[in-house]
């Protein structure tokens, strides 16, 4: 089946950062609690909302692209329906993290001013690639609009302007630097551990979901 395609790789790549994770969250990085939660609890939770979100991903991208599923079932409202699904766990990721983060405050030996810094470099190329996205690339081609209409995308080149002159995956590179920010704002260890997951784990998606759909959409099959 198509929809499965290089997924045992995700699974095994998936693994190795639970396993990471799992010998890492030991000592400063299970210390706090906050909103009745202990940090652990917020912990797997900043986990568990991103892997929730990809399998997601594969599953209605893999289904429609592949097999149309979702138009079949939801018929024109397929794309509304599955962008509020995506938001929904999208938004979720940086919450979780902000809650850990709160839970788990203080546990980073940084001072404030550094914190402050390094959020502010976190947070600049984040604000430049939503103006690019909005701008140069589209936000529905950025929900995935082209696993849903691959006949309107087929063949049409790279986007090359605003910050995707720099790289062609600016939204994973420089994107995903944002959920290191409250990390670095509430000095949490815990946090930037979940930031780290939420960056690699996005890769995992990328090589083994994405890139495969893309070379089927817009390169040779």
């Amino acid at each position: 089946m198509k929809i499965l395609e290089k997924q045992i790789f995700h699974l095994i790549f998936l693994g190795l950062l639970l396993t990471g994770v799992y010998t890492a969250a030991k000592g400063e990085f299970l210390l706090g609690s906050w909103g009745g939660l202990r940090t652990s609890d917020w912990l797997w939770l900043s986990i568990l909302v991103p892997v929730a979100h990809q399998v997601y991903v594969v599953i209605c991208w893999r289904g429609e692209l592949y097999y149309q599923l979702l138009s079949k079932t939801l018929g024109a409202k397929a794309f509304m329906v599955w962008t509020a699904g995506f938001m929904i766990l999208f938004i979720a990721r940086p919450l979780t993290v902000i809650g850990l983060a709160a839970a788990n405050r203080g546990t980073l030996p940084i001072s404030f001013g550094l914190g402050l810094l390094l959020a502010g470099i976190c947070l600049v190329p984040g604000i430049y690639l939503f103006y690019s996205v909005i701008q140069y690339f589209g936000l529905n081609r950025a929900l995935g609009l082209d696993h849903f209409h691959p006949e309107i995308y087929q063949g049409q080149p790279l986007v090359k302007q605003g910050i995707f002159r720099w790289t062609s995956n600016p939204m994973y590179t420089y994107g995903f630097l944002v959920l290191w920010i409250p990390g670095l704002l509430f000095h949490s260890r815990a946090a930037l551990l979940a930031a780290l997951f939420n960056h690699l784990y996005i890769w995992v998606h990328f090589y083994f979901t994405e890139a495969p759909d893309m070379r089927y959409i817009y390169g040779s099959k």
